[in-house]
């Protein structure tokens, strides 16, 4: 029998007999179900869950809502993968960077562009979305940081005025994917929508190469609208700007516009945000999971229906 002793008396008493545990509870207990998960539950984003916008059109350039996951093929780095549905095509929120050129090549038109860029944002944020505006200028200059609700988007874009500054165009992309990587809500689709020319004059820190990069890593949609025209083609520099960021919208799953005329910037702008409300959001679980900063290529195509334009983006860089 084991003995305890109580410290102070000296005396040495017989320990109790344990109590005898109850049959019943000996019984295994019954596993229960999991909760039931329902449609509308958000589904969380994690290190290893690569989200991929993915804008689908038609022939005649209008997107395309009638698809589901069943229907893409993404692969990585040439393999297939499993993909599912992140949310209703348009329906996930949007972290929005408006870019406007304030340098005196665009001087001459500012005003339509200012107005135009104004009714885009009524048009496409919605309720949940967020926006923020910068200008390019000598420098990369934040004139509203992120905000929710279209009022104060708009009252900011109407606030922006032209001052026929140099062009600091590449820094100020590099700044405004920067911000969106630091600001933007998990999970929610980024677009940087840029009215520029293209054509850098003073970026000290970053050329073509940062801010192509920079708009991988922070999983970045570009959009840019060029108002100068098709009269850019008659300019071997001004069509290498243009070509430069025909580039990064390819690489980002963007879009570049060269419109002609006042009445196509509208039409540019309202194709921007019917291709957002209409965006997919498909995700995979990435199958190199290692953590080396290192590139992975992305591909997506609708293997059944040939007809259909698709654009997302090339690749993204691994977590370091």
């Amino acid at each position: 029998m084991t003995r305890t002793q109580k410290p102070g008396d000296g005396q040495i008493k017989p320990s109790p007999k344990p109590t005898p545990t109850p049959v019943a509870s000996q019984q295994p207990k019954k596993a229960e179900p999991p909760p039931a998960q329902g449609q509308d539950e958000v589904i969380k984003i994690n290190s290893t869950l690569v989200a991929v916008p993915v804008s689908v059109t038609d022939a005649s350039g209008e997107p395309v809502r009638t698809l589901t996951a069943d229907d893409f093929q993404v692969e990585e780095e040439g393999k297939a993968q499993q993909v599912v549905s992140l949310g209703e095509p348009g329906k996930t929120p949007v972290e929005l960077a408006l870019l406007f050129d304030v340098s005196g090549s665009v001087f001459e038109r500012f005003q339509f562009q200012q107005q135009a860029a104004s009714r885009f944002l009524k048009e496409v944020l919605k309720p949940n979305d967020a926006a923020s505006i910068f200008t390019i200028g000598v420098r990369p200059k934040l004139v509203q940081p992120r905000v929710v609700g279209v009022d104060r988007a708009v009252a900011a874009a109407l606030a922006v005025n032209p001052t026929k500054e140099t062009t600091a165009f590449f820094d100020t992309v590099v700044e405004a994917s920067k911000y969106l990587s630091k600001t933007a809500e998990s999970g929610a689709r980024r677009a940087i929508v840029v009215i520029s020319d293209g054509e850098d004059t003073f970026s000290e820190k970053f050329r073509h190469g940062d801010a192509l990069r920079e708009l991988q890593a922070a999983d970045c949609l570009f959009y840019s609208i060029n108002p100068s025209g098709p009269s850019i083609h008659l300019n071997v520099i001004s069509s290498k700007a243009q070509d430069g960021m025909v580039m990064l919208a390819s690489a980002t799953g963007g879009a570049a516009f060269l419109p002609d005329g006042d009445a196509a910037l509208d039409k540019v702008f309202r194709q921007i945000a019917a291709e957002l409300q209409a965006q997919y959001l498909l995700g995979y679980y990435a199958p190199d999971e290692r953590t080396d900063g290192g590139f992975r290529r992305i591909s997506v195509r609708v293997p059944k229906r040939p007809d259909l334009r698709v654009r997302a983006r090339q690749g993204y860089y691994a977590k370091a």
